[in-house]
């Protein structure tokens, strides 16, 4: 089946962050096989060759937004189109951090900001998250939150997906993507994507032949247009990702959705930031 797909989530970067305590544990443990070529940098034209031969349209990389990696920077200006930026922000910088998100939107294509609140121990319901909310729902800018039991060997409570509830009450108009799945809390994940509508989930980090018969149900029903697909290349390879996706049992429609349509309907759809178009008169109407 020759089906074009978007991948929301590949690492370029990963022997720049070999020595870092946790992602030496995984290496360690079982979450990963790769071996010693699993810490090395991927390179663009190296990238770009693979998403060719698996029909892999465009794909988001993440990087910091106070100290951007010029490398990943430079994949975007070289294959305009083809990658694009998901920003980290440091929130113990306060307002620079908004601004920063700010300035590198203006220069270079912004898809998306991220957050794990394991890095932190902090669940994102927490007052410190509140002011990258808001800057969010301003620039129209998708968040993505990682949900569900971490791969590294670090406390994982803060980001069980009912955290998000009052995030999502408090900001309705921000668009909230839970990041590498909700395992092993799947079904409050799809209770609260049923409850609030700008809640999605990208199946990031979990491999597609894994995922729990309730979500695949929820695929099928009143989630078609609620899951995206993502790989977390290298970790699971896009290749394997994308092999196995289509092996899974959906409904006519529902796979072309999670490989591509949802993704680029929620990240790459027409942005409009309300501060562009913001008016005394609406909001004193409101």
């Amino acid at each position: 089946m020759s089906l074009k797909s978007i991948d929301p989530w590949v690492n370029v970067s990963m022997g720049s962050v070999a020595n870092v305590a946790y992602m030496q544990a995984v290496k360690q443990d079982y979450f990963t096989k790769a071996g010693d070529d699993f810490f090395r940098n991927i390179e663009a034209p190296e990238l770009i060759a693979m998403m060719d031969k698996l029909g892999v349209e465009k794909v988001i990389l993440t990087t910091s937004s106070h100290k951007p990696d010029q490398r990943i920077l430079d994949f975007t200006t070289a294959y305009p189109g083809r990658f694009f930026l998901g920003l980290s922000p440091d929130l113990s910088r306060g307002m620079k951090a908004m601004w920063g998100l700010e300035d590198i939107a203006k220069q270079y294509p912004v898809a998306m900001a991220r957050i794990a609140p394991f890095e932190r121990g902090v669940a994102p319901d927490d007052r410190i998250f509140y002011p990258f909310y808001a800057k969010c729902v301003e620039m129209d800018l998708p968040v993505g939150i990682n949900t569900g039991i971490c791969g590294p060997p670090m406390p994982s409570e803060c980001q069980n997906p009912m955290h998000l509830d009052y995030v999502c009450y408090h900001f309705p108009q921000l668009k909230i993507i839970m990041q590498h799945g909700a395992d092993p809390w799947w079904e409050f994940a799809i209770r609260l994507m049923i409850k609030y509508k700008n809640l999605y989930l990208m199946t990031s980090a979990y491999a597609p032949k894994y995922l729990p018969p309730t979500l695949i149900h929820y695929m099928n029903t009143r989630g078609k247009k609620k899951i995206m697909f993502a790989s977390d290349h290298p970790v699971l390879t896009i290749e394997r990702c994308l092999t196995e996706a289509k092996e899974l049992k959906l409904n006519e429609g529902v796979l072309e959705n999670y490989l591509y349509e949802n993704a680029n309907r929620v990240i790459f759809g027409k942005r409009e930031p309300r501060y562009q178009k913001y008016k005394i008169d609406e909001f004193l109407q409101s």
